[in-house]
């Protein structure tokens, strides 16, 4: 081992206490923002294009959407969407191949856009209550209670 895995040793050492940056990724935030006119959406491309790190910021006035790509942060460019005092929110829709069950009541919304519904969880489809779970009991080899009619 002597002086070379020593030195060897400290260079390690010594590299891995220096910190290194992180380069970010380049993000796509898509936001809904509620805009009336041309005019609103002016307004909403030049204050987001101002954010810190925005390459490109794209306006849809029919779908309500904006879609902000670049080195940003979702906080970011949903606080700074917020300062024009439109209501936003992210954007909730993602394309019906993607949702298992895209006509249940939680994903289905007729203000989506074309072929798009709702993004909902998995668990959202799911509805389990304990009464199911009582008659299965109910009726149970393993119950001596259980109907003895079959």
């Amino acid at each position: 081992m002597g002086v070379e895995g020593t030195i060897e040793y400290f260079s390690n050492l010594l590299s891995s206490v220096t910190s290194k940056k992180k380069k970010k990724q380049i993000q796509t935030v898509a936001l809904k923002v509620r805009m009336d006119c041309e005019g609103c959406a002016r307004k909403m491309k030049s204050v987001l294009s101002s954010v810190k790190g925005a390459k490109s910021v794209e306006v849809d006035l029919k779908q309500q959407k904006v879609t902000v790509t670049g080195y940003v942060d979702q906080k970011r460019v949903l606080k700074a969407a917020k300062s024009t005092k439109k209501k936003v929110e992210p954007w909730p829709y993602v394309p019906y191949t993607l949702v298992a069950h895209p006509y249940v009541s939680q994903a289905y919304d007729k203000k989506a856009p074309a072929n798009h519904v709702r993004a909902v969880p998995v668990t959202a489809t799911i509805s389990e209550s304990t009464v199911d779970d009582r008659y299965t009991i109910m009726f149970s080899d393993e119950n001596p209670n259980a109907c003895s009619i079959m």
